[in-house]
């Protein structure tokens, strides 16, 4: 049977430009792909018929041979710049759908195809800062200077990676694509191209101050502003501030993440602070006040209640950190540690002897203990 005109199986009229065979094909596919037409039996010719017309068609120099010559430009002896495999008459599917495909989900999956056939220039990296502020420093907030080293945009060649500028060229191996098709039998394996990298364009004569990449390693002085509540962990992003991309391309991020030190008064956690305070042993038993250190550098009294044992804790409203994005500021908690006297004096035992002999009642959590334990070990001797 005569083979159908190529034009006619993508629907398309002869002369067609190279958009309008690819829209014919894409419609096609989709039309006729045998997952869609199971109770269809030809679907799955026809589905080969357009993959063969479309890969002889999408072809400058393979098109101009069958519009002078049709299908006898791909038999015999014509030749016609290798078309379609001999006896096969199915053409390059593989090559033929993954054009279409990376048409369709290219931008999606992240492929870099540009506009005219070539690839958008490479995004710089972002990259990581880490920075280490005191805890007064996250208290009040402050405006730092850091030194960052990094890539930025070459001056002699404004970036373009040319010696004076000049315009990168297509590279010849990838058409300007940065990838490169190899086929494995059914399938179509790509790869980055080789020779360019994968950026599909080359320069003839490198930038001698960059060599060609469009970038040169620099120290950079930034100022940060650290806000007020930040805490371990914290990140700062600096839109544009990271590595310059490769031949112009846009520049990467920085991120600076916060580690505040550990401080010597108080502990944290989330917006609270936490102070452990060491008392007498007679100001514990017969109460009294003291006064205690804040973060802003300020002093708060608190007044220990009579009989306070160790662990006890007494709340400063409103001492603690502030909120990283508003909404007030934590509290203080003053943690009793209650101190037992040492180094003492003959006279200090002496009185502290006849105390114990006086405090018969006065210790009730060790009376409640003992007692427990007398049951405990009469429980056993039973």
């Amino acid at each position: 049977m005569a083979k159908r005109d190529y034009y006619d199986v993508l629907g398309v009229a002869k002369g067609a430009s190279a958009d309008e065979i690819k829209k014919g094909y894409r419609r096609k596919a989709k039309e006729l792909h045998p997952d869609r037409n199971a109770d269809n039996p030809n679907a799955e010719a026809q589905f080969k018929e357009a993959n063969e017309a479309y890969e002889i068609l999408k072809d400058a120099e393979k098109k101009a041979a069958y519009d002078r010559f049709g299908h006898a430009a791909f038999e015999g002896g014509m030749g016609g710049g290798g078309g379609a495999r001999p006896g096969g008459g199915q053409g390059d599917f593989g090559s033929a759908f993954s054009d279409v495909f990376d048409d369709l989900f290219g931008d999606f999956m992240g492929g870099q195809r540009g506009g005219g056939g070539g690839r958008r220039a490479a995004r710089g990296s972002d990259l990581r800062y880490n920075l280490r502020v005191t805890l007064e420093e996250a208290f009040s907030g402050l405006q730092k200077t850091i030194n960052v080293p990094t890539s930025v945009s070459c001056d002699s060649c404004k970036g373009s990676g040319a010696e004076g500028g000049a315009e990168p060229t297509s590279c010849p191996t990838c058409s300007g694509l940065g990838k490169v098709r190899a086929q494995q039998g059914f399938f179509t394996v790509e790869r980055t191209c080789p020779t360019c990298s994968g950026l599909g364009q080359i320069i003839k004569n490198p930038c001698k101050s960059c060599q060609g990449a469009g970038r040169v390693e620099k120290d950079r002085a930034l100022s940060v502003n650290i806000p007020a509540g930040v805490e371990t962990g914290t990140r700062i992003r600096l839109a544009g501030e990271g590595e310059a991309g490769m031949r112009g391309g846009p520049t990467g991020d920085l991120y600076i993440f916060i580690d505040v030190a550990e401080h010597a008064l108080f502990s944290r956690e989330a917006s609270n602070l936490f102070c452990r305070v060491p008392v007498s042993m007679a100001k514990a038993a017969l109460g009294g006040s003291i006064e205690v250190p804040t973060i802003d550098g300020g002093r708060g009294r608190v007044q220990i209640p009579p009989g306070s044992q160790s662990g006890r804790q007494m709340r400063l409203r409103g001492k603690g950190m502030p909120a990283l994005r508003g909404g007030g500021s934590g509290d203080m908690f003053i943690e009793l540690a209650v101190e037992t006297p040492v180094n003492l004096t003959t006279r200090q035992k002496e009185l502290l002897a006849e105390f114990e002999d006086l405090s018969e009642n006065n210790n009730p959590e060790s009376s409640s203990f003992f007692s427990s334990v007398k049951s405990f070990w009469d429980a056993m001797k039973g």
